[in-house]
C-alpha cells in the first residue's frame, strides 16, 4: 500500500493535482473519489480530463449518474452515486459493465453504492482545511501503486504517517 498526501490552496492546485494524475492513468483503473459536497471531487477530475485533452464541459454526473468521456487513448467513466439510496441503485442501474477493465472509473460518493463496487486501486480523499483542502492520496493495488508513484513525481505529494 503506497498512502501521500498533499496540501491543496486553491482550485488550481486541486486542478493541477487532477493534471498530474492524468498521464499515469491506464485502461481498467478505478479511483475513488471521497470527500462532502463542495469539496472540489468534480475539480479534480476536470483538471484530469483537461490535461488528458479534453475541451468540452465538465460537470459533476449528480443527475446523469455518469458522464462518459472519450480523451487521448483512454475511455473514462466519471461516476456520481451521491443520490443512490440503496446499493441496490448500483446494480439496477446497469454499471457493472462499466468496471470491464478497459475503461478508466472515476467514481464520486462510491460508499453509497455499498460493497458492491470492485476494489479501487487509488482513493483520493478531499476535505476541507482553512481556505483550501486536504487530499489523501491510497494506492492498494499494484496498479494504483505504480500509477500513484508516477503522479508523486510530477506533484508535491508527500508520504503519508500511517
Amino acid at each position: 500500500m503506497l498512502s501521500l498526501n498533499a496540501f491543496l490552496p486553491d482550485e488550481a492546485a486541486t486542478l493541477a493535482l487532477g493534471a498530474a494524475l492524468a498521464p499515469a492513468l491506464v485502461p481498467g483503473i478505478a479511483v475513488h473519489l471521497r470527500g462532502e459536497l463542495g469539496v472540489g471531487k468534480t475539480t479534480l477530475v476536470r483538471g484530469l480530463l483537461r490535461a488528458l485533452g479534453h475541451q468540452g464541459p465538465v460537470k459533476s454526473p449528480t443527475y446523469t449518474l455518469v458522464e462518459v468521456y472519450e480523451v487521448s487513448r483512454l475511455h473514462l467513466h466519471h461516476f456520481d452515486f451521491y443520490r443512490f439510496h440503496d446499493p441496490r441503485e448500483w446494480i439496477d442501474a446497469g454499471f457493472r459493465e462499466s468496471f470491464n477493465g478497459r475503461n478508466v472509473s472515476l467514481v464520486e460518493w462510491p460508499e453509497r453504492a455499498g460493497g458492491l463496487l470492485p476494489p479501487p486501486d487509488i482513493e483520493i480523499a478531499l476535505e476541507a482545511s482553512g481556505s483550501g483542502r486536504n487530499a489523501s492520496l491510497r494506492a492498494s493495488s499494484p496498479t494504483g501503486i505504480a500509477s500513484l508513484e508516477n503522479t508523486a513525481s510530477r506533484f508535491a505529494l508527500l508520504p503519508s504517517a500511517s
